[in-house]
């Protein structure tokens, strides 16, 4: 380890944008460098070695806040690393991930996987022995060696509701740029994502046939056909509002300010919504929403689950059945119709 004072400072460094952590006095941490450029090898998006990062900060400020270093590490230590965490309120889902990232963190130092010390339960009493892989009984079958089960967080499935299409309205009217209008109606209508959105080309865009190339997740690719709508506002926004002179090929830029015809970042895209979200009608409508709707829209209109799967960029079809859920509008509208046709199996009223 560089430093045993806690980490205080994540920040970008160089002009290749590699995350790396640094000390309170500036000195980068040696081990989680590796580790970071290691994970890059694997060809992971930006977005996911910058998530990586981050979980590690948490992982070394308790390490440094408990005095211990990853070598040291056991299954038993990461039950006070999960108490750490939810003393800070964190999300099961966040402590499962950073979990994941302290067992590869360990496993990149040392080699081994974690050792399971500190985990068994005392009380409870010692399996019977049973031979080498046979058991004494009946001498024939094979006995399997026990699963091993990581330690994780258990985590409660929550239903996103989509946007009614009141508030996609309001929010569609509350944008005023040509561009802007486009954000929100690649993710509306197309279902792209936030990361997605800012990664487009103005190569990506064919307008003679109505199409969009996306490189999503993994570099994972995939075309979309584009809504005569969308087509629209893109146009007018490449017409009016892009600046002649850009630095770049993405293909939404910075309209104004000293990094006009600069690309877009994340980071701006979310501060347009997040700026409109003060609005108590549409307080929930964030980029993700937008497209959570797109995934639900579809699903009621009919569209069958493979091909919503391939408009999505999903590589399971698992991820897209968990992604899409009824709202309890949709649930209460079923509820009434089963519950007419039972009511009359019931009741003398014809």
């Amino acid at each position: 380890m560089t430093d045993k004072a806690c980490l205080k400072t994540f920040r970008v460094r160089g002009i290749d944008n590699r995350f790396r952590l640094v000390t309170n006095r500036g000195e980068v941490e040696k081990d989680a460098e590796s580790f970071l450029r290691a994970i890059e090898t694997r060809g992971l998006s930006p977005c996911t070695i910058r998530a990586y990062a981050y979980d590690l900060l948490i992982l070394y400020r308790w390490m440094n806040q408990e005095g211990r270093t990853v070598e040291e590490l056991s299954q038993g230590d990461l039950v006070e690393f999960i108490r750490f965490q939810q003393a800070a309120n964190a999300s099961a889902t966040s402590i499962n991930r950073r979990l994941v990232v302290a067992e590869l963190f360990y496993r990149f130092m040392t080699g081994e996987p974690m050792a399971k010390r500190g985990t068994k339960n005392a009380s409870l009493p010692s399996p019977h022995y049973k031979g080498r892989g046979k058991d004494r009984e009946l001498g024939l079958q094979q006995i399997k060696a026990p699963l091993y089960r990581a330690l994780r967080v258990k985590t409660s499935r929550t239903l996103v509701e989509p946007l009614t299409s009141e508030q996609a309205r309001l929010l569609i009217r509350s944008f005023t740029r040509y561009r802007d209008i486009s954000f929100a109606y690649l993710m509306l209508l197309c279902g792209l994502r936030s990361r997605e959105v800012i990664c487009l080309c103005m190569d990506d865009v064919n307008f003679n046939e109505q199409r969009l190339h996306v490189t999503g997740k993994g570099g994972n690719e995939r075309v979309l056909p584009l809504p005569t709508l969308l087509l629209k506002y893109l146009r007018d926004y490449l017409r009016v509002e892009r600046p002649k002179i850009c630095c770049t090929r993405a293909l939404f830029t910075v309209l104004k300010g000293k990094r006009r015809g600069c690309a877009m970042t994340t980071a701006g895209l979310r501060s347009l919504f997040r700026y409109r979200r003060k609005d108590e009608k549409i307080k929930n409508a964030n980029p993700h929403r937008l497209r959570h709707t797109f995934g639900t829209d579809m699903a009621r209109a009919g569209v069958r689950l493979f091909i919503l799967q391939k408009l999505m960029g999903h590589e399971d079809s698992k991820t897209t059945l968990k992604y899409i859920n009824l709202s309890m509008a949709d649930i209460a509208a079923e509820f009434q119709r089963a519950a007419k046709e039972i009511h009359k199996r019931y009741t003398d009223d014809k």
